[in-house]
């Protein structure tokens, strides 16, 4: 076990299996020195996690639960990127994440939901895994998923 696998093993979390595609597409491609991990979303054991739009009224995913999906999407999104790459310690840098929440029309706080995501690898990767950022809001999701994460890695050869 690596550096990243121990981090991970300390914060109580094990990699699931890769996400299956969707659709006509693969879930991460390595392409020279980086990692491209196609949008996440909250499925855990083959089920997605929850769905809905987030919100703060009655009836919706609430901004606080849409975070913890946010930090499943990025578990799921890792093990993307140890499928192609092998080693997770040879991830130099968490480039850029992009963060999309099915949102409420009335809700706004997007960017506090995708820290979700943010702050796992940030635990994960250390200082490697600050990165670039957008969250987005959205008015659908795929399977009516409350929030996906893709993400682009760079990594030694």
């Amino acid at each position: 076990m690596g550096v990243v696998d121990d981090r991970l093993a300390a914060l109580g979390l094990t990699l699931p299996e890769v996400v299956p595609p969707l659709a006509a597409y693969v879930p991460a491609v390595l392409d020279g020195s980086r990692v491209y991990v196609s949008g996440q979303v909250p499925m855990v054991d083959g089920t997605l996690a929850e769905t809905g739009a987030v919100g703060e009224l009655v009836g919706l995913v609430t901004p606080a639960r849409a975070k913890e999906l946010a930090a499943v999407c990025a578990l799921n999104a890792i093990a993307a990127v140890k499928s192609v790459v092998g080693d997770l310690d040879r991830v130099e840098r968490v480039v850029k994440l992009t963060g999309f929440v099915a949102s409420d029309p009335s809700f706004t706080g997007q960017p506090g939901v995708v820290n979700g995501a943010s702050e796992l690898f940030g635990e994960v990767f250390g200082e490697a895994g600050r990165h670039a950022r957008s969250a987005v809001g959205v008015a659908a999701l795929p399977l009516g998923a409350p929030v996906e994460v893709e993400v682009i890695v760079h990594v030694r050869d």
